[in-house]
């Protein structure tokens, strides 16, 4: 038995409380890899509709690449086709006089809500967490290799711990983390005309607001990406601190998983 000192009451209800919520979460419908804002639209829509939904993000802090803004102005621009996912969440926007169609949203606002959204729909956030493997099962990827983001960093050497799942969506950005390591450890095909990740394209913001959208899909058995990662592993432009393609990207992966997760 602890004493009753409030330094234990503190410290045993951290432990209990974070020990029932990861144990909760072993077994899951849909592992989101990566907290940015196309991973948490579809996490709090995948919720939303009753699916058991956990993140894993590395960084300490959930939200991606929304919080700087562009250059550390922390405002970002979304186009008028996506303001409807942000009323979802409740953020705020303002259209811009000189180029109507566009808005701009308060960068810091925007992640904190994303991230509210999705957690208050049911969706859980495990951060500084990396992925260091997928589980590869009956030729289709059914979960993921789980380490402390310190660890990783630190190199030491420490076992992982195992989250299983129907599927796992790939939302790590630029450099498509999961759907690299799958390609890599379990030698796959993916769904691309090479059959491996292409790579993102050099900036031209049109064409990679679109591209993001149209490559968002199912790339492997199990595995899906979105946003950032959806247009490196099929070769699509990078567009900079516009993210109406990206809250888009992830309502539409939100859709077809689901229809997948249904059948």
């Amino acid at each position: 038995m602890l004493n009753n000192h409030l330094e234990n009451v503190v410290s045993a209800a951290i432990v209990s409380s974070f020990s029932k919520k990861l144990l909760n979460n072993l077994d899951i419908d849909v592992a989101v890899v990566g907290a940015g804002p196309s991973g948490l639209v579809a996490a709090k829509t995948l919720a939303d509709s009753g699916f058991k939904v956990a993140i894993f993000e590395r960084d300490l802090a959930p939200g991606g690449g929304v919080w700087g803004g562009g250059m550390l102005f922390n405002e970002v621009i979304v186009q008028k086709e996506a303001i409807e996912i942000l009323n979802e969440f409740n953020v705020a926007s303002k259209e811009l006089e000189e180029a109507p169609g566009y808005y701009s949203v308060d960068s810091v606002e925007m992640a904190s809500g994303l991230i509210y959204g999705a957690t208050h729909a049911g969706a859980k956030i495990f951060n500084a967490m990396s992925v260091e493997d997928v589980v590869f099962k009956n030729d289709a990827i059914g979960g993921l290799v789980i380490n402390w983001a310190p660890v990783e960093r630190q190199r030491m050497h420490v076992d992982p711990l195992v989250v299983m799942s129907k599927c796992v969506l790939d939302g790590t950005g630029h450099p498509c983390e999961v759907l690299t390591l799958a390609a890599r450890k379990a030698h796959i095909k993916l769904d691309t005309p090479t059959g491996e990740i292409i790579g993102e394209r050099p900036m031209q913001a049109e064409q990679g607001e679109i591209s993001t959208v149209e490559n968002t899909r199912e790339y492997f058995p199990g595995l899906y990406a979105c946003g950032m990662s959806a247009n490196n592993v099929m070769g699509g432009y990078r567009m900079g601190p516009i993210f109406g393609g990206m809250l888009r990207s992830g309502k539409k992966v939100a859709g077809l998983i689901a229809e997948a997760l249904k059948k």
